[in-house]
């Protein structure tokens, strides 16, 4: 077996199907299988899909994000992985061109593509830099805008690299995350102290310090339905916001100093504050 396809289906039964169905439809030249590892809380979205190609694991646990990547890989066949996303919809050949890239060049570590909006535009978040303090100053406080050709003020989001080049970056998006097993386990999998968010930022982080490459591959795209899978959910939010502090307290803590460490915190703290407060906002006047 070629490759793995990985999905994770957590109370998203129609758009997982949708995925599936994208996968089924899309890759035409690699020797494939799909893993869905299933951790629904809602019996009445535990997936079920009849396909030769489709082996579904029901009632895992659900502890995370991670954990259940983890699993699929445990599971799978494949000699290479790719988790995607659960609401992600594949254009033709884009896993195809995508596999024989990665296999052609040994020292590439793990390989993302351009991840669009359903509105087309570009979804920046395929291409980043590590969130170090610095980088974010800039890209939260608007630097990164008025100077997006810069590798300085353009590091959050990579702005300097344009979207349908291949470059090598910090990280890619987890909605399209593809790598060999042998280097997936090299690393060690995901972080499962990480319960949703930032897990592939971590991944990326530990996959370069052990020198591999990490390449946004642009030629090709898909596009992923963001949100669908979580909008507007207060846990969500709240974790979305503990994954920046894990990830800093893992990586950079150790490496500045008290005052800077205090304020990166705060900062989080307080965009969550703020998001949260929109949240509660926007809830009510959903309910009116």
């Amino acid at each position: 077996m070629q490759l793995s396809v990985i999905l994770i289906n957590h109370n998203t039964q129609a758009i997982t199907k949708q995925t599936i169905e994208s996968v089924l439809n899309t890759l035409k030249q690699v020797e494939y299988e799909i893993v869905v590892i299933d951790n629904s809380s809602d019996e009445s979205e535990v997936i079920d899909f009849s396909n030769e190609k489709v082996r579904i694991f029901k009632g895992i646990k659900n502890n995370g994000f991670g954990h259940a990547c983890n699993i699929g890989s445990k599971e799978a066949k494949g000699e290479y992985l790719l988790f995607l996303n659960s609401d992600t919809i594949l254009n033709d050949c884009t896993v195809d061109e995508v596999f024989y890239y990665l296999k052609n060049h040994d020292d590439i570590g793990v390989i993302g593509v351009r991840q669009l909006l359903p509105d087309g535009t570009l979804d920046a978040g395929c291409k980043r830099g590590f969130p170090t303090p610095m980088s974010s100053i800039y890209y939260f406080s608007g630097i990164s805008k008025r100077y997006p050709n810069s590798k300085r003020f353009g590091a959050y989001q990579q702005t300097f690299i344009d979207e349908h080049d291949i470059a090598d970056v910090d990280c890619i998006s987890g909605a399209f995350m593809m790598m060999s097993k042998e280097v997936f386990y090299c690393v060690g999998g995901f972080d499962e102290n990480f319960f949703m968010y930032s897990e592939d930022v971590d991944f990326c982080y530990r996959l370069k310090q052990k020198g591999f490459r990490v390449v946004y591959y642009g030629k090709v795209s898909f596009t992923h339905l963001k949100g669908k899978s979580g909008i507007d959910d207060p846990f969500v939010l709240e974790n979305f916001y503990k994954s920046m502090q894990i990830f800093y307290d893992k990586h950079y803590k150790d490496k500045y100093n008290f005052v800077v460490n205090w304020l990166v915190s705060l900062g989080i703290k307080t965009k969550y504050r703020f998001a949260k407060r929109a949240l509660k906002k926007r809830l009510v006047q959903n309910s009116g």
